[in-house]
């Protein structure tokens, strides 16, 4: 089944909601990265709130960037999605191995303490930045967290990736519900009580769950409409002339010392490990260009 996003309402609009299957955006993201399991477990979560979070916003040339700065072994993990489901991600230490905790992957051991950093940048002077503490490092609370210090909107985020015994994504997905300022108590008592008895993301989605089925059990007994579906899928922007513009900005001196080396070099896309080869005389022609 192809990832997707779910957005709806609830309760009469007094509860916002999204959830999203996000499988083959975190195999893809671990095929290109090499990504451990715990690694993946890790980025796989942040990719899944991402592209959730970056749903949320208006227009088609808003970005949204989530970066987490750690101190555990994993050494840090960015993530940036659109407004149209598509995100790309990496992490500093794809290889971090980790042994398991409580029989599961230990992505909090993997962060360690650290910062979460939101920034938004929709075409405004200055992108809005959120920075919060991260809470477990296990990222649904850190979204959870952030959602209710920075933007003051009491939130639940759920999150989950699922691991074949080869290291393989078995299923990812996840869901975000927030609550509207004019929520009547009865309702919040009930998505509360909801929340409490649900099962996880994973096992959800191993169930065979939909992201609709997911947020049915979240808001069960309230009204849930869906207002929209769009696909998600793991995407770079990358190209040879983006990167040509990276090589020409770190200057005429390091580039001519690449030429004087006379060695075609290579060049990787953090986001989506993408090589690019430049010839020297392909450098010859870049260092005409940083003039």
């Amino acid at each position: 089944m192809k990832d997707y996003i779910v957005r709806a309402t609830a309760a009469h609009t007094q509860i916002r909601a999204f959830a999203a299957s996000t499988t083959e955006m975190v195999e893809e993201a671990r095929r290109r990265h090499g990504t451990s399991p715990v690694a993946t477990a890790a980025l796989g979560r942040l990719l899944t709130g991402g592209v959730m979070m970056g749903s949320m916003m208006k227009n088609e040339t808003d970005m949204l960037t989530l970066q987490i700065k750690c101190s555990g072994p994993i050494g840090g993990m960015t993530v940036t999605a659109d407004s149209q489901g598509r995100a790309k991600g990496y992490v500093v230490n794809p290889e971090v191995l980790l042994p398991p905790k409580n029989g599961k992957l230990d992505v909090g051991g993997a962060l360690g303490a650290g910062f979460l950093n939101v920034i938004k940048d929709m075409g405004l002077k200055e992108p809005y930045a959120g920075q919060t503490i991260l809470q477990t490092g296990e990222i649904a609370e850190d979204l959870t967290y952030y959602f209710a210090t920075s933007e003051q909107v009491p939130s639940s985020v759920g999150l989950g990736v699922l691991m074949e015994k080869d290291n393989t994504v078995r299923c990812a997905g996840g869901f975000i519900v927030q609550v509207m300022p004019f929520i009547e108590d009865s309702v919040l008592d009930k998505l509360e009580q909801n929340i409490q008895k649900i099962d996880s993301v994973t096992a959800m989605l191993d169930n065979g769950h939909t992201p609709q089925e997911m947020l049915e059990q979240v808001l069960d007994g309230l009204d849930v409409e869906v207002t929209d579906t769009l696909p998600a899928q793991f995407y770079c922007n990358c190209s040879k002339q983006r990167i040509e513009k990276a090589i020409i900005s770190i200057g005429r001196k390091e580039i001519q010392s690449m030429i004087e080396e006379g060695k075609e070099i290579e060049v990787k896309c953090h986001f989506c490990n993408t090589a690019y080869a430049y010839t020297v005389e392909e450098l010859k022609e870049l260092l005409k260009k940083s003039r």
